[in-house]
């Protein structure tokens, strides 16, 4: 209980050092959303009860605590380096920044090892792209199935993959089917052509365009119902007589805003990379971090589409935002959804994006 007493006054005090900049209004929400809660451990114990948390022994509780009011006053830092978003208490509040790493993000690609995505689609007219809608949600069209789960496997890129190979078959078919992250865990083992150590491996990450070309390989993906999702690591069963869908080719699309709106709208949803750094704490709103380094991607998500009307609380006006899918389930963000704004490759969004075809 000591260090959450020292925890919220530091708090207190650095929200109401941005009243002049942000406004009373905002200063006081963002006071309220981190730390309204004046009794540390009643709001853990909510917590608990909220997620389902369970802990072996009062000495692992006490630990929890700790983190717990760690990462309340991480969840107000953030709150002031991300203005526009809402941070707080999330069902990641009693993780560490390093098992939080570990146990939920998995994209092995991070750094500079993007060199492969030097092969690009051709890039789309500038009159086509003047055409393209305002705001667009391949949700809406029926081509993405529900938010799906990790658990505590860094298998972040399956689930990107399989998002993808979804919706580029459901665009194919017209059929919208929910495919299996597990084959993809026990199986693939695909090294990346240039960085040749950075090689798909199970809950300990992997890389899509690694995972793209072992389907081609292994001749398809089999569904979830005939390869249902374990998180964890076992052993290969994959059945090659049960293959729903068969990747056929996959692009990778050039860093750029516009053509990554053209792909997204033409080609289906698209497998994405971002630093996530900011997500561990985000609960809703459109999150446009003032610092997000690009260079360093850790997370491996699905971009399902984008819209131009959401909230900015520091520019006092409608700020555009990709929409994206992530693989935590629905008590995380928006029901599962995250809104990273769009421009300036915030958080590296627009640095690793590939495109897949898939046939039946």
């Amino acid at each position: 209980m000591a260090s959450g007493a020292h925890v919220i006054p530091l708090v207190l005090f650095l929200l109401s050092c941005t009243a002049v900049a942000l406004g009373r209004q905002t200063v006081d929400q963002a006071i309220f959303q981190v730390t309204a809660p004046h009794h540390l451990e009643s709001e853990f114990q909510s917590f608990i009860i909220r997620y389902g948390k369970q802990y072996a022994h009062p000495g692992e509780y006490a630990h929890r605590l700790r983190v717990f009011a760690r990462n309340i006053a991480r969840a107000a830092e953030h709150q002031l380096l991300d203005p526009t978003a809402e941070h707080g208490i999330t069902p990641f509040s009693d993780l560490t920044e390093e098992e939080f790493e570990t146990q939920f993000l998995g994209l092995r690609a991070a750094g500079e090892n993007m060199r492969e995505f030097a092969n690009q689609i051709p890039t789309v007219p500038q009159e086509e792209v003047q055409r393209l809608p305002k705001s667009f949600d391949w949700r809406e069209k029926g081509a993405v199935t529900e938010v799906k789960m990790q658990g505590s496997c860094g298998s972040c890129w399956s689930f990107s993959t399989t998002g993808a190979i979804e919706g580029a078959n459901y665009i194919a078919t017209g059929k919208l089917l929910n495919l299996s992250e597990q084959q993809l865990i026990d199986c693939d083992q695909e090294c990346d052509a240039i960085e040749k150590t950075e090689c798909d491996n199970g809950c300990n990450g992997g890389l899509m365009t690694n995972a793209y070309k072992y389907l081609i390989k292994s001749g398809g993906l089999m569904e979830e119902k005939d390869y249902p999702y374990a998180g964890k690591q076992g052993q290969c069963m994959f059945d090659k007589n049960k293959v729903a869908v068969k990747v056929s080719n996959f692009t990778n699309i050039p860093l750029d805003e516009d053509q990554i709106m053209a792909a997204l709208v033409n080609r289906g949803p698209l497998a994405v990379g971002l630093n996530a750094v900011f997500m561990q704490t985000y609960m809703r709103g459109v999150s446009c971090p003032l610092i997000c380094p690009k260079k360093w991607l850790n997370h491996g998500v699905l971009l399902v589409g984008y819209g131009s009307h959401g909230f900015s609380i520091l520019r006092l006006g409608y700020k555009p935002y990709w929409l994206i899918k992530n693989s935590w389930g629905e008590k995380w963000g928006e029901n599962g959804y995250y809104k990273l704004c769009r421009g300036h490759n915030i958080c590296g969004i627009d640095s690793m994006v590939s495109a897949v075809a898939a046939t039946p």
